[in-house]
């Protein structure tokens, strides 16, 4: 699956991105985002990137990478890809029609440039229209200003507040539910 934007492409997992993936799971600086707790092993990375080839329908998730798209001026396509981050759906419910979607854009100079923007979109355009989802929702750290911006600026809105959901280095904080519900 390619999925193609203006400045991004989102693309499947490939076992060569496994040492990538292994930086980012393992950093620490955004745990507290993802929710982790513990260090992955390559190995557990290697099972779930041996498993990413599954249909949706069976893993009920699917994480795809987000490769920066470079162009040559003079013939107008790609010359290069770099892996900037990847996006999820997770809790997929084709029952009930509906997903969580969240994105990484792993390093700290790639962010703010419209990347994951354009991924939650291409990702959220590719649910609604393929997977014929009837909504997305997020849970997003209330003082995570940026995601909740994010979010809200492609038509997501709080939907519930979890108060003292998330603890973290002997405090807690509240968190969104934010909802994005296909109209008509």
């Amino acid at each position: 699956m390619l999925l193609i934007g203006e400045l991004i492409q989102l693309r499947a997992m490939e076992p060569a991105d496994l040492n990538l993936l292994y930086r980012w799971e393992n950093d620490t600086s955004i745990w507290s985002v993802s929710g982790t707790l513990a260090p992955f092993s390559r190995y557990v990375l290697e099972e779930f990137v041996s498993q990413a080839h599954q249909d949706i329908y069976t893993n009920k998730q699917l994480r795809l990478m987000i490769d920066l798209r470079y162009y040559d001026e003079e013939d107008g396509v790609t010359e290069e890809v770099r892996s900037i981050g990847c996006v999820d759906l997770f809790d997929f419910d084709p029952k009930n029609r509906r997903a969580g979607i969240g994105v990484l854009i792993a390093n700290r100079a790639d962010r703010g440039k419209g990347y994951a923007t354009e991924a939650l979109h291409l990702l959220i355009d590719y649910g609604f229209d393929m997977l014929d989802l009837h909504g997305f929702y997020s849970n997003v750290r209330v003082d995570n200003e940026n995601s909740v911006a994010l979010f809200k600026k492609l038509g997501f809105e709080v939907s519930g507040l979890k108060q003292d959901w998330l603890y973290e280095q002997g405090k807690y904080y509240d968190e969104y539910l934010l909802q994005l519900i296909r109209k008509g």
